[in-house]
């Protein structure tokens, strides 16, 4: 499949550990039954309260506080200092781990674009936010929800996307330029 390619081309030259883990990732999807992969998301993931590994910041950095509490209100000032605006049709809340992703992912587009035309102040700019970012937010829970993903899932799949994306942001938290 094309997106497995994709993303273990995207990975090896990151890191050959990436790589590796970028392979395992795809065999264990492909090995899966959809049906399968779907109860172990419900069980992982499903409900704030009742979810084994809550995909949501707040959960992890609040220690029970309500939802759409200091640290979302936190994560929510971030993304609007990076210019970046959750979509009103995501349906979900602010602190979820695809929105932190996503906001990752627009920070380090925006890096490299400013490395690429030479543009120090931008380029510095997004590895200022890339770095508080993750320091406060999703570097500071992506351990123990990735472990908490690896200790329930039933599935190999999650257990390898679950590390696969704890190395990923522990890669870009210690990295400080481009």
């Amino acid at each position: 499949m094309r997106v497995w390619e994709a993303l273990r081309d995207g990975a090896v030259p990151l890191d050959a550990v990436m790589g590796e883990a970028a392979g395992r990732l795809a065999a264990a999807f492909l090995a899966e039954p959809g049906a399968r992969l779907g109860d172990d998301y419900a069980q992982l993931f499903a409900g704030r309260e009742a979810a084994c590994a809550s995909p949501y910041g707040s959960v992890w950095l609040d220690d029970g506080a309500p939802m759409m509490g200091d640290s979302t209100m936190a994560v929510l000032q971030h993304y609007e200092n990076g210019g970046f605006e959750v979509d009103r049709g995501f349906g979900d809340l602010p602190d979820h781990i695809a929105v932190e992703l996503e906001y990752l992912h627009v920070l380090l587009a925006r890096e490299a674009d400013a490395v690429g035309r030479e543009d120090a102040a931008t380029a510095r700019g997004a590895t200022e936010l890339r770095t508080r970012f993750l320091a406060e937010h999703l570097g500071a829970w992506i351990a123990p929800f990735a472990a908490a993903v690896r200790d329930r899932a039933g599935s190999a799949f999650y257990r390898e996307l679950a590390s696969f994306a704890e190395r990923f942001v522990a890669m870009e938290s210690v990295r400080r330029e481009s």
